[in-house]
């Protein structure tokens, strides 16, 4: 049966595919849905390892939304359940990953005729039953690999996620999409700190769209910005 990877260019998928390189367990093809709004870093750390792929034979294939993230996030026609309308989905995180939906609707799609191997590690148990299907494999939970485990071996092997001078993994829990909604305090604060021109873009999607950043909260990206700033000064 055909494997597939579905590859995210994170340190878990990553270190996924290559260990199954370095073991012989080659897969046929690896997948990346590319949302368009990953960091830099992502699509460097991709470059990278397409010569890799190519050396083994191994095939590779991106898959895109059919319309931007910044149009269904902000431009969108949306139907209301109340019958009206509104424009774009707005932030993609917490109970509305229109975002993510899309992504494992893309990724169900194109791997249903083989095994896909998705990287979730073995102190993640609770990630195995998310959107489960019967034809998903857990290599690093099956060979207990956990998070820490899987950053230290692209480290080995030299992927460090950098921008600005900085390892992402040093400032992030997770190296996911910049303007994914999901991010939490330390993430945010380290964000406007380390790499300002995230933080630019940030802004300019608050500015477009009604809907708090921080949504449970109503603390909008540019509230956040006055709470860096004052706790910032108060340290000076």
């Amino acid at each position: 049966m055909k494997k597939y990877v579905s590859e995210s260019w994170g340190k878990d998928s990553l270190a996924m595919l290559l260990m199954m390189i370095e073991r012989g367990e080659t897969p046929d093809e690896v997948v990346f849905y590319d949302t368009g709004v990953e960091f830099k870093a992502i699509y460097d750390t991709r470059d990278k390892v397409l010569p890799i792929l190519a050396s083994h034979g191994i095939k590779y294939t991106e898959l895109q939304p059919e319309q931007s993230f910044i149009y269904n996030m902000l431009d969108r026609l949306v139907n209301e359940r109340s019958g009206g309308t509104h424009y774009g989905y707005s932030w993609c995180g917490g109970v509305c990953r229109w975002g993510t939906s899309q992504k494992i609707k893309a990724l169900k799609a194109h791997t249903f005729d083989g095994l896909d191997y998705v990287g979730i590690a073995y102190d993640e148990p609770h990630r195995l039953t998310k959107n489960y299907r019967p034809n998903k494999r857990f290599f690093l939970y099956d060979n207990e690999v956990t998070e820490a485990d899987a950053l230290q071996y692209c480290y080995d092997r030299g992927f460090y996620w950098e921008e600005n001078g900085i390892k992402l993994y040093e400032i992030l829990d997770r190296v996911s999409c910049w303007c994914c909604g999901n991010k939490n305090l330390k993430e945010l604060k380290n964000i406007f700190l380390y790499l300002p021109e995230y933080w630019e873009r940030l802004k300019a999607l608050q500015s477009r769209t009604e809907r708090p950043y921080r949504r449970r909260e109503g603390i909008t990206i540019h509230q956040l910005e006055k709470r860096f700033i004052n706790e910032i000064n108060k340290r000076a």
